[in-house]
């Protein structure tokens, strides 16, 4: 293993284990309602999510922020993941089915060669991801439980909504998009 990628093994953990500690903020998944791997917060209990930007794979950067007004779908990612693979499918045909009702994808790529990334996307998903080898994008997101594949679905204020901690599929993951989407604004 080379020192480059043995020091990004190694800051990947210490993010991991500032996360699952509960390090900055208190585990708001624990006011919400969890069945199974499913976390479903009413609007007066979701968490506001801060400022999130990142260089996208295909370059430019990406900011949480011009996608305010919109529900966004966050998917976290790899492709050394074999579940990651295998709901990747199902990602694109509900990003495709929901795009027109005003929701947004991106995706959070980690722990990752860039390479090997770029290469996954190609001919799998059209919406873009942010390429975080550290995993320090994915710490603004104040995830307290990281699963590799996790998606978060943002209401139209930038709240968590959702939060599906294992691999999804299109039947579980469009209705609550559609959901979500179909919110009155706030």
């Amino acid at each position: 293993m080379t020192m480059r990628r043995l020091a990004g093994v190694l800051a990947v953990a210490a993010v991991a284990a500032a996360v699952l500690s509960g390090c900055g903020g208190e585990n708001w998944a624990k006011k919400c309602t969890t069945t199974g791997k499913v976390v479903e917060c009413a609007p007066d209990r979701r968490p506001q999510v801060g400022d999130v930007t990142g260089d996208l794979l295909g370059g430019g950067t990406y900011d949480v922020a011009q996608d305010r007004g919109k529900v966004v779908v966050v998917n976290f990612w790899g492709s050394w993941c074999a579940p990651c693979r295998a709901e990747a499918d199902d990602l694109e045909t509900t990003y495709q089915a929901t795009k027109a009702k005003g929701v947004s994808f991106i995706g959070i790529n980690s722990r990752d060669d860039k390479d090997a990334a770029i290469a996954f996307e190609r001919g799998r998903v059209t919406y873009p991801s942010i390429y975080d080898f550290e995993g320090k994008v994915a710490l603004k997101f104040d995830v307290t439980q990281t699963t590799t594949p996790q998606t978060l679905i943002l209401d139209r204020q930038g709240r968590i909504a959702v939060a599906l901690r294992a691999a999804t599929t299109h039947t579980q993951l469009q209705p609550l998009v559609e959901k979500i989407a179909s919110e009155a604004t706030g």
